[in-house]
C-alpha cells in the first residue's frame, strides 16, 4: 500500500497494490486497486463480491449444463418409440424463453454465507459430473412422465405435449432453486427477484394452457387427474433431486469447486 512516488516500485513490485484516491498519479496508475473510501472495509466487500459473482455464475452454468444434457437425451430417446413430436419447436422455444427469466435473475442471486469463506476455482469435472448425475436425473422422470401419459392417460399428442410443456418448465424452475444451494432448498432463501421470477413463471405457464393464447403454441387445458398425476411426478422428482444433490455433494468432497 502506498500514496507517495517513493511507494512506486514498492507497488510496481507487489502481487496486489493498494492506493487510494488522493494518492499522487504515478501511485495510482501503478497501483492495482484505487480505494475510493476512506476504509479498507471496502476490500472485504470487493472480495465478497467477486466470490458471490463466481458462485452465481457456476450455478447458473451446472444448472443449465444438467438441464440440457437431460433434455437431450430425453428428446432423443422418446424420439426412438414415440409416434409423434413430444414437443413441438415452438413449445420448446416458449419453454426456453420463459425459463430464461429465473436464469438471468440467478446473476443477482443471495449466496450462502458458508460459500463465501473461501475462494473457489474453476473445474470442469465438476461442471462435467454435475451435468451428468443431474441430467440424468432428469431423464429418469422425464420417461417416468412418458409411462404416465402414455401408458396410464393413453394420452393423444396434443395432450402428450401439453402435459410435459407444463411439466418441462415446472421441473426447471423447481431445479433451479434446489441447485442453487448446497442446503435444503427450503432452508436457503432466494434473492426476491428469483423468487418472484420463478413464481411468474409458474403462473405464466399455466396461463398458456388454459387461457386463449394457448391455441398460438398448439397447447390444450390439462385434465385434472393428469395435472394431479404430473403434480406427484413433480413432487417425486424434487425428494429425489435433493437426495442426489446430498449425495453428490458429500462424495465430491473437497472437489467442490474450493482451492
Amino acid at each position: 500500500m502506498g500514496d507517495g512516488i517513493n511507494d512506486v516500485p514498492a507497488l510496481h513490485a507487489a502481487d496486489v497494490g493498494i492506493s487510494v484516491d488522493t494518492a499522487v498519479d504515478s501511485a495510482k496508475e501503478t497501483a492495482n486497486l484505487v480505494l475510493l473510501e476512506k476504509s479498507l472495509k471496502v476490500l472485504n466487500k470487493g472480495i465478497e463480491l467477486g466470490r458471490s459473482t463466481f458462485e452465481n455464475t457456476i450455478k447458473y452454468i451446472q444448472i443449465t449444463t444438467g438441464a440440457n444434457f437431460g433434455n437431450m437425451f430425453s428428446m432423443a430417446g422418446a424420439s426412438l418409440f414415440m409416434p409423434f413430436l413430444p414437443l413441438l419447436p415452438k413449445q420448446i422455444l416458449l419453454i426456453n424463453f420463459l425459463t430464461d427469466f429465473p436464469a438471468i435473475a440467478l446473476s443477482g442471486d443471495a449466496v450462502d454465507s458458508e460459500r463465501l469463506k473461501k475462494p473457489r476455482k474453476w473445474d470442469i469435472g465438476y461442471v462435467r459430473n454435475s451435468m451428468i448425475v443431474f441430467g440424468l436425473t432428469s431423464s429418469v422422470f422425464d420417461y417416468m412422465t412418458f409411462g404416465v401419459l402414455l401408458l396410464g392417460f393413453r394420452a393423444d399428442e396434443k395432450l402428450f405435449q401439453s402435459s410435459w410443456f407444463l411439466l418441462s418448465i415446472f421441473t426447471e424452475i423447481m431445479v433451479l432453486l434446489i441447485m442453487r444451494t448446497k442446503r435444503s432448498f427450503f432452508k436457503s432463501r432466494p434473492a426476491p427477484l428469483l423468487l418472484y421470477s420463478v413464481m411468474g413463471v409458474g403462473l405464466v405457464s399455466l396461463a398458456a394452457a388454459y387461457l386463449p393464447v394457448n391455441k398460438i403454441f398448439a397447447i390444450e387445458p390439462v385434465p385434472g387427474p393428469v395435472l394431479a398425476s404430473l403434480l406427484g411426478v413433480l413432487i417425486l422428482y424434487i425428494i429425489t433431486t435433493e437426495l442426489v444433490k446430498y449425495a453428490f455433494y458429500k462424495r465430491m468432497g473437497d472437489r467442490d469447486g474450493k482451492k
